[in-house]
């Protein structure tokens, strides 16, 4: 999975699986967070968001499993 830098204060980095519906967040405080089950359109919103600390909060965090990574 290929990660792309953000240029958001709360996420340093993203990555998406299309086929395994898994995004990969690395998190500037918290570290590395997998999400299962994500959309693409999901994904794609959370690159488009003006806001990707308050997508995250909104849209993924609390609503797709999740395990810490490191």
């Amino acid at each position: 999975m290929n990660l792309v830098k953000t240029d958001s204060s709360m996420i340093y980095a993203v990555g998406y699986d299309e086929q395994a519906q898994i995004l990969e967040v690395v998190f500037k405080r918290t570290g590395v967070y997998r999400y299962r089950n994500v959309p693409k359109k999901v994904y794609q919103e959370l690159m488009a968001a003006s806001s990707k600390g308050s997508y995250m909060r909104d849209m993924i965090i609390d609503v797709y499993p999740a395990e810490h990574l490191r």
